[in-house]
């Protein structure tokens, strides 16, 4: 119905808390996409950051509505534009950056220097502002993907080179799990069969373990991050095709319902698979 007053209230009431408000903004316009509450406060509050950095969400949604790989097209510019403003009108969020990502990572021709060298200015602006933004670092590593403009190598090696540095308890350490999970997904793409459903890589996996023991042994239980089903379920779903069934209860009892499609349905039918191992991992740590 264009009302845009409890939106307001609930960014403005997140304050500083970058993570949380990236995840707000992001769930908001999954619907602003298709609604017009964020373009009507952004014409009634055009200095709002809040308005501006959601203005410019959704516009980069729309944007992706179309053919990947156009360059500059004319909903892209409008949401950059966005961004530049939100920048502006609160130059310490990290938002409109990760936005800003999202959008060269969509239309960037494919593998161009240019556009890659844009990408590197755009990282370091968020650098200074969030360093460990846990949203920036999937999206800088879903543009490595080697389905849109990186190679395999590239990769896993900034992954790894992210988890070296990054402090302990942060969910930057599943990053190597996102790039395995993702690696499977192509080469079940691309081999089918000569691969083989059979085949899991996480058997004997090092950044399993080192997930655990740097990000789930050192999180902090109380005050979780917004996305941590997500990462939880990375994290469980890498223990569970390693074997490793009673280390996986744990995860399987924090993320309750909140099962993701993603990474499960990259090795079968997803609800099947996270029913059937959390079964084993509840039997794994009975008395």
């Amino acid at each position: 119905m264009g009302r845009w007053e409890g939106v307001r209230e609930l960014l403005a009431a997140t304050g500083s808390n970058w993570d949380r408000r990236i995840f707000r903004l992001q769930a908001l316009a999954r619907a602003g996409a298709r609604l017009t509450f964020a373009d009507t406060w952004a014409q009634a509050e055009p200095r709002s950051p809040h308005a501006l950095s959601l203005l410019a969400t959704v516009q980069a949604l729309r944007s992706m509505a179309g053919p990947r790989g156009q360059g500059n097209n004319a909903e892209m510019a409008q949401a950059w534009e966005s961004c530049d403003a939100a920048c502006e009108a609160l130059p310490p969020d990290p938002a409109p950056y990760v936005v800003m990502l999202a959008l060269l990572r969509y239309h960037s021709p494919d593998r161009d220097r240019q556009w890659r060298a844009t990408v590197q200015k755009v990282w370091e602006q968020l650098v200074v502002r969030d360093p460990w933004n846990r949203e920036a670092h999937h999206e800088l590593l879903t543009y490595m993907f080697p389905a849109w403009h990186g190679i395999a190598g590239e990769m896993f090696h900034w992954a790894q080179e992210q988890c070296a540095h990054a402090p302990r308890g942060l969910p930057i350490h599943t990053l190597p799990l996102v790039a395995l999970a993702e690696s499977h997904r192509v080469r079940m793409e691309t081999e089918g069969h000569r691969y083989g459903l059979t085949v899991h890589p996480w058997t004997d996996n090092p950044s399993t373990q080192q997930a655990w023991a740097n990000w789930w042994d050192f999180r902090a239980p109380l005050s979780p991050h917004a996305a941590i089903h997500e990462d939880a379920n990375y994290l469980v779903h890498a223990l569970s095709f390693a074997g490793q069934h009673r280390e996986a209860a744990e995860i399987f009892d924090t993320i309750g319902p909140y099962a993701t499609d993603i990474p499960w349905s990259y090795c079968g039918e997803a609800q099947t698979l996270f029913t059937r191992h959390r079964k084993w991992a509840i039997k794994a740590s009975a008395p």
